[in-house]
């Protein structure tokens, strides 16, 4: 089975139970500041696990692009990986636990569907602890399908509870499935401790609501959040147990092969350990590395994080920056990422959109950049490299000229040097808890913590971005936005930089506007409807049958969209205040430049 066989399958199965497909969102998260990427299917659902109404109903279906960054170091085993899809089935306060489950069920092992043999499956459920009890309903659920007790392993909060996302909110109990993926007969014990099991699907159970004393109560709307990696599910159905065999990868590899005119070999990395080739393994895991945040960077930049030395833009950076390094140690002296961009194209054809031209520009220009750095760094590691190299010599190579510590240990061999690597370690750890402390300060808040002003600020940015349109003309389009619950920021399409007096009519706009008490209304229609209502919305994204359109109507005639008392009318997931008067005073913190002809506006509200 291919992936898009597999993709096709999972929704195609929801769609047959109910649920309707929704495509996938921006890796840019719209509604939760707490991270800089899309990390799981349910951060663009928030306002609907909340409560919000779907313009699609109460059951959705999806794969949605993620990418994580919290196990980067890890990219290059079988199995990691910083962009991937999740396949993912949702329930808002309609069906729970007993349907879910058997719809899990029936898709993993109907032949119709996937046809996993049952007796290579075994499940976990959550043991409960003194906040909530033990998930019985789940373990009978399980027992009645004909999975054995013996292979139903109870685990605590650690391994099998979702949530909240912030200090408050849902959560709740969760079941995962483990799948024996070796060629030996599965024991009758499931041990889930033995990584022969496979995690192949997760079940979300969204039935408590954490307070802020600690407390946890039982929420009214329970909803179910289902999540199967595409890419680790695929290899298990082929028999992988490797994900880089799939045909995600595959393409990537080859045009790795050819690049470094290196191979990456068909046994397994025990086999190569065995035959004492530890050698192979270590080309095999660069070739991995390369094929994986080539991949990402890609899919960043499509969704508009440019390299840059800010926030999500630095991850880009990061990703690209790591490619190359890799790419040079595998023997590739020239420029390589754009050559990535068809294949990874021709990959996804029919699935996503790549903007091939924009991918392009911006991998030769961050690689011309970075390759120039590269000469620096090595310059410099014949300055330090005398007797041995200092852990925080390493450390320096590392952080401002993107050297990993395996390239200076290479180096350093090459002239027979030693290299302090424990001294690195602790120059590094001591790094990552500065960048922790300063990420929880930096996205500290969010949706789920402090919803009532993160939608005023989601409120407050359908203003601004209608005052800039009357101001500096219709050209403004939106190219991203970060909501937290201290301001908003917003990237727009514009050339210069803007004048003092434009700032102020905008500001003086979106005050106005605030002072007005005007009533915020939604309506869902088609996407057709909405652009013949004069609706903003990133068209060139792929919207479902029906969206929702939030409203902020003028009592003005001629102010906002021509001919009508609209001041705003945008396609939005929301969520929204009911009236502007309950903003307070909008002021402009910031102008500056995010890109090549995209300006960004820093605001808060007071």
């Amino acid at each position: 089975m291919d992936s898009k066989e597999l993709r096709q399958k999972f929704l195609k199965f929801f769609e047959e139970k109910g649920h309707k497909v929704i495509p996938s969102a921006s890796l840019v998260p719209e509604n939760d500041p707490s991270v800089l990427f899309t990390t799981a299917g349910m951060h663009p659902l928030v306002p609907y696990i909340m409560g919000e109404d779907h313009p699609k109903g109460k059951r959705l279906t999806d794969s949605q692009k993620c990418i994580r960054t919290d196990d980067i170091e890890d990219v290059g085993d079988r199995v990691h990986h910083t962009f991937f899809e999740m396949l993912g089935n949702w329930s808002f306060g309609d069906y729970f636990k007993e349907d879910a489950i058997k719809y899990s069920y029936e898709f993993l092992t109907d032949k119709k569907w996937l046809g996993i043999d049952k007796n290579k499956l075994a499940v976990t459920v959550f043991m409960g602890d003194k906040d909530a009890p033990f998930d019985e309903d789940s373990y009978n659920i399980w027992l009645s399908l004909g999975i054995p007790k013996e292979r139903i392993a109870r685990l605590g909060k650690k391994d099998n509870w979702w949530g909240p996302a912030g200090e408050t909110g849902p959560c709740g109990p969760d079941t995962e499935m483990f799948f024996w993926s070796a060629k030996e007969k599965a024991p009758e014990k499931f041990d889930p401790n033995d990584d022969r099991w496979t995690e192949i699907w997760n079940d979300v159970f969204m039935q408590y609501n954490k307070k802020k004393d600690g407390k946890f109560e039982t929420l009214k709307q329970k909803n179910v959040d289902t999540g199967m990696g595409l890419e680790r599910m695929l290899a298990v159905l082929n028999g992988f147990d490797d994900d880089y065999r799939t045909d995600l990868f595959t393409p990537i590899i080859k045009r790795i092969e050819k690049l470094s005119d290196m191979e990456y070999g068909e046994k397994t990395d025990e086999e190569y350990v065995k035959e004492d080739l530890q050698c192979w393994v270590d080309v095999r895991i660069q070739f991995r590395i390369i094929a994986d945040h080539v991949k990402a960077a890609i899919f960043a930049i499509n969704d508009g994080v440019i390299p840059s030395n800010k926030q999500a833009g630095y991850v880009t950076r990061r990703l690209i920056r790591r490619t190359i390094v890799k790419g040079h140690q595998v023997g590739i002296k020239e420029n390589f990422l754009a050559d990535f961009v068809e294949v990874i194209q021709e990959i996804y054809k029919g699935i996503y959109d790549l903007k091939a031209d924009l991918i392009t520009k911006e991998l030769k220009s961050e690689e011309d950049k970075f390759r120039k750095t590269l000469q620096v760094g090595l310059k410099e590691f014949e300055k330090v490299s005398v007797k041995s190299i200092s852990g925080k010599d390493a450390f320096d190579l590392y952080q401002n000229y993107g050297f990993p510590l395996e390239m200076v240990e290479e180096l350093a061999k090459e002239k027979k040097l030693k290299v302090d690597k424990k001294g690195f370690e602790e120059e590094f750890k001591k790094h990552q808890e500065l960048s922790r402390s300063a990420s929880a300060g930096m996205f500290k808040g969010g949706l789920a913590d402090d919803s009532e002003m993160a939608t005023k600020y989601h409120t407050a940015t359908h203003l601004l971005n209608a005052a800039l349109r009357e101001v500096l003309g219709d050209h403004v389009e939106q190219r991203g936005s970060n909501i937290n619950a201290e301001r908003l920021r917003f990237d727009f399409s514009h050339d210069v930089k803007m004048t003092d007096e434009e700032k102020k009519k905008v500001e003086d706009l979106v005050n106005g506007q605030i002072a007005n008490n005007l009533p915020v209304t939604k309506e869902e229609m088609t996407v057709e409807e909405a652009k013949k209502q004069g609706a903003v919305g990133v068209f060139g994204e792929k919207y479902g049958e029906k969206v929702s359109v939030y409203t902020i109507t003028n009592p003005t005639p001629g102010v906002g969209l021509k001919g009508e008392r609209v001041f705003s009318r945008e396609i939005c997931g929301g969520p929204h205040v009911k009236n502007t008067g309950e903003l307070g005073r909008f002021k402009i913190k910031k102008e500056e430049s995010s890109s090549k002809g995209v300006r960004r506006i820093k605001a808060v509200l007071e």
